[in-house]
């Protein structure tokens, strides 16, 4: 066990490195199949051209910016750089953001080192790198949230800046609304507005109503082809368009009733993973990539010794790739959002009759 112990750090370093390396350099030309969405809008806001492509009404093609403003702004530096050169930056910066994010999380070292080398074999991890995706930055900025769930500045500026990636991360501004973090709350909208200004003064105000637009058309859960929801899976196997939109609306709300839950029940801490994971899972787009966020509560999950919760990223893992069944994926993030819930109120339960469950504070 010692030895285990002692070689982790290295394994973990090696499967990374050696993955990323392998998926990366077989790539082709889905190399940055996402970066090409978020430079091409950049290269828009310098040519002074619109910011969405008013002809879009599905998700998932190529090129198709679905991001808010500010975040094509924030990749303007990258669209001046000659050749590949964005690209090989954004990927550094999409690997140097899941590395930090594991190396903050506030768990043990071991636990750390696990979920590197989980993250090494995760179908999820290594695609979102390979598409030049975002999901790693917004790992970083949920391990931010939770790290320093306390501090309402780091907590503020940490769901401002995920929204602003990505607009599901509002959603911890509920989390954050219910579970009296009102100092944190006033950050992240004092910096949503400040980059919502600055948007509105470079594009005008109808960048906003054509953003929203842009949404509505293509955020269809069920109907969207290749989408994880539960509702498209039932589409695509077969059920109406109607039977499954009652399956999606069921789901959604039992999401959204499982993070209620939490906030009354649980821990600030499990109530925060719970919402993180709730912020992608009642996603109307739910693409396999997302499940790299599952990483977290499998953190939570290892460093207390609850050692099923492996499964969740290796049920999607590179060997797997191509052959795991849609259906995993609602699968692993119910997993994922219900696991730390359940766990934790075991553990409680197990102190109280005098077990000793495995509950470290972080490192």
């Amino acid at each position: 066990m010692t030895f285990l112990r002692a070689a982790l750090p290295v394994v973990a370093v090696v499967a990374f490195a050696g993955t990323t390396m392998a998926i990366l350099a077989t790539a082709g030309s889905t190399l940055g199949y996402d970066y090409v969405a978020y430079v091409g809008a950049a290269r828009r806001v310098l040519d002074g051209a619109p910011l969405y492509d008013a002809s879009v009404d599905v998700a998932g093609g190529f090129a198709i910016f679905l991001y808010p403003p500010p975040f094509a702004l924030a990749l303007v530096p990258f669209a001046l750089l000659p050749g590949d050169l964005g690209l090989w930056l954004w990927e550094g910066l999409a690997i140097v953001s899941f590395l930090a994010g594991v190396a903050i999380l506030p768990v043990r070292r071991p636990a750390r080192w696990g979920v590197l080398l989980l993250g090494a074999l995760d179908w999820p991890v290594l695609f979102a790198l390979k598409l030049g995706q975002v999901g790693p930055l917004l790992f970083l900025l949920f391990a931010i949230g939770w790290r320093w769930r306390d501090r309402a500045i780091p907590l503020g500026l940490s769901i401002a800046a995920g929204a602003l990636v990505k607009v599901q991360p509002l959603i911890l501004l509920g989390w954050a609304g219910l579970t009296g973090q009102w100092r944190a709350i006033a950050t992240a909208i004092s910096a949503i507005l400040v980059a919502a200004l600055v948007s509105t003064i470079v594009f005008g105000p109808d960048v906003w109503s054509g953003y929203l637009t842009l949404l509505g058309r293509v955020s269809a859960p069920v109907t969207t082809p290749h989408n994880f929801t539960i509702g498209a899976i039932a589409y695509q196997a077969g059920a109406s368009e109607i039977a499954a939109g009652v399956v999606q609306l069921l789901a959604t709300l039992a999401v959204v009733t499982t993070v209620l839950v939490a906030i009354r029940t649980a821990s600030r801490e499990v109530s925060y993973l719970t919402a993180v994971v709730a912020s992608q899972a009642i996603s109307p787009l739910l693409w396999d990539h997302y499940a790299m966020i599952l990483l977290l509560p499998v953190a939570w999950l290892l460093e207390r010794g609850h050692w099923w919760a492996v499964a969740i990223p290796l049920l999607t893992s590179l060997p797997l790739a191509g052959q795991t069944p849609a259906a995993i994926y609602p699968v692993v993030f119910a997993a994922g959002l219900v696991g730390p819930l359940v766990e934790e109120a075991r553990d409680r339960r197990r102190s109280v009759g005098g077990g000793s469950p495995l509950v470290v504070g972080p490192a």
